[in-house]
């Protein structure tokens, strides 16, 4: 079961890394892959911090928050539960930026995308739509650029939202 599952795991893989290829995409998914880096989401999450008005800080507390507290099972699950990356295992994987050092499980990018925007889902629904699409489009980058599984962008999308949700409820 588990070799089936990986089996069209890495067809997914295939299908978003080699077949679906442009320089639009490569543009869009090379900038777009940023917004769920380290610097992106804490200097994001700092500014809201700063610049919302004083009732509206709890949500940049709580995005803060998610932030923070979703690297621990990331950091837990890189360590314990190693996973090569994808160009690792598959030598036809497109790399169109320098190769990472650490793990592939779970993808870091998506988790901290999610982690940070989930708070904001909640308080402006009328948002949810392009903070959500925001997500996606990074959580896809990962798997486009060769970095990354789509189980590991799956699992980025969980422990994201999840710790976002906490977040959300725990200073809400």
């Amino acid at each position: 079961m588990v070799g089936w599952l990986y089996e069209r795991e890495c067809t997914v893989f295939r299908f978003v890394n080699l077949t679906c290829h442009s320089r639009y995409l490569t543009s869009l998914f090379g900038f777009v892959t940023h917004a769920g880096g380290a610097k992106a989401t804490i200097i994001s999450t700092l500014m809201l911090l700063a610049l919302l008005p004083a009732p509206l800080k709890i949500w940049g507390l709580q995005a803060a928050f998610g932030l923070a507290a979703s690297h621990i099972p990331v950091h837990f699950i890189k360590k314990h539960y190693p996973r090569h990356r994808p160009y690792l295992a598959m030598p036809e994987t497109k790399m169109l930026v320098y190769p990472l050092k650490d793990h592939s499980f779970p993808s870091g990018h998506t988790t901290a995308i999610f982690s940070v925007l989930t708070p904001f889902v909640f308080h402006l629904p009328s948002l949810a739509l392009p903070l959500l699409a925001l997500g996606s489009l990074v959580a896809l980058s990962r798997i486009y650029l060769g970095h990354h599984y789509p189980s590991d962008v799956l699992v980025g999308v969980l422990l994201g939202g999840g710790s976002g949700i906490l977040s959300t409820l725990i200073l809400g």
